[in-house]
């Protein structure tokens, strides 16, 4: 299998195994207090986490969060924005916890046969909500990106990568989710390590790429869509290139 099937198979655009339909639940909204109060202790202001920190001294507290999450799927009473800040919630609480149980380590990713297989980080189902075995792709393919129609979900769902968006250090909450995304979509767009906007060339991240779709499916509304949260501005014709990603971990160790 090609380099691009491979990184096909890591975001889950290629997937293996059975997709999921978003699973439903009488439960009221729940608080997303405890997993802010992780992020605040463990997560810079650039989005790099203490995972040593986190695993020697909160590591039970984050398990007690993701059995609330795990227990109270959304209820079809929930508003949209309830039930989008869980999703959220839920993928980046999950996606720590897969790191803590895999740490020491330097990536997500250990090795391409494991994803060639199917069983990567991704597609690897290790949890419940519901009741129903999910992966983080089931999250994101499958529930998130189907049901939502909101491009600046991919600026706030955090893969635990140097080239993901940072991970914001505070939870999503309903009240104020569309500025989180937007104040999400500014930083990630505003950040020259993973873009570079000019008047005549537009260098993005791989992201645009491997979900053109959801930005409009052509490089020019990549560039519409961009022009609405960079400060500098591109030309309709500018030329778009895409970044290669960088899959280290965003651990704060990399960072010192």
């Amino acid at each position: 299998m090609n380099l691009l099937a491979t990184l096909a198979l890591v975001l889950g655009l290629t997937t293996y195994g059975e997709t999921v339909t978003a699973p439903t639940s009488n439960a009221k909204p729940i608080s997303h207090e405890t997993w802010n109060s992780l992020l605040k202790k463990y997560v810079d202001n650039t989005g790099m986490v203490d995972y040593r920190s986190l695993k020697e001294k909160d590591a039970k507290t984050l398990d007690k969060y993701l059995e609330l999450v795990s227990s109270n799927a959304p209820g079809n009473d929930w508003s949209k924005d309830e039930k989008l800040a869980y999703w959220l919630n839920a993928y980046n609480a999950f996606t720590i916890k897969q790191i803590l149980d895999m740490y020491p380590t330097n990536s997500i990713i250990r090795n391409q046969l494991q994803l060639v297989s199917g069983s990567g980080p991704f597609n690897k189902k290790y949890f419940k909500i519901g009741g129903k075995d999910m992966s983080l792709n089931n999250i994101e393919q499958d529930i998130v990106r189907k049901e939502f129609n909101e491009p600046r979900i991919h600026f706030a769902l955090v893969c635990a990568a140097i080239s993901c968006p940072k991970l914001r250090n505070e939870a999503y909450v309903p009240a104020k989710l569309d500025a989180q995304l937007a104040d999400q979509a500014k930083d990630f767009l505003n950040n020259p390590k993973k873009n570079a906007i000019s008047k005549e060339k537009v260098s993005v991240s791989k992201i645009f790429d491997w979900y053109k779709d959801d930005f409009g499916k052509s490089d020019e509304n990549v560039v519409k869509f961009i022009n609405k949260y960079s400060s500098a501005k591109a030309n309709g014709d500018a030329n778009v290139s895409y970044m290669k990603y960088d899959w280290n971990l965003n651990d704060q160790k990399n960072s010192q």
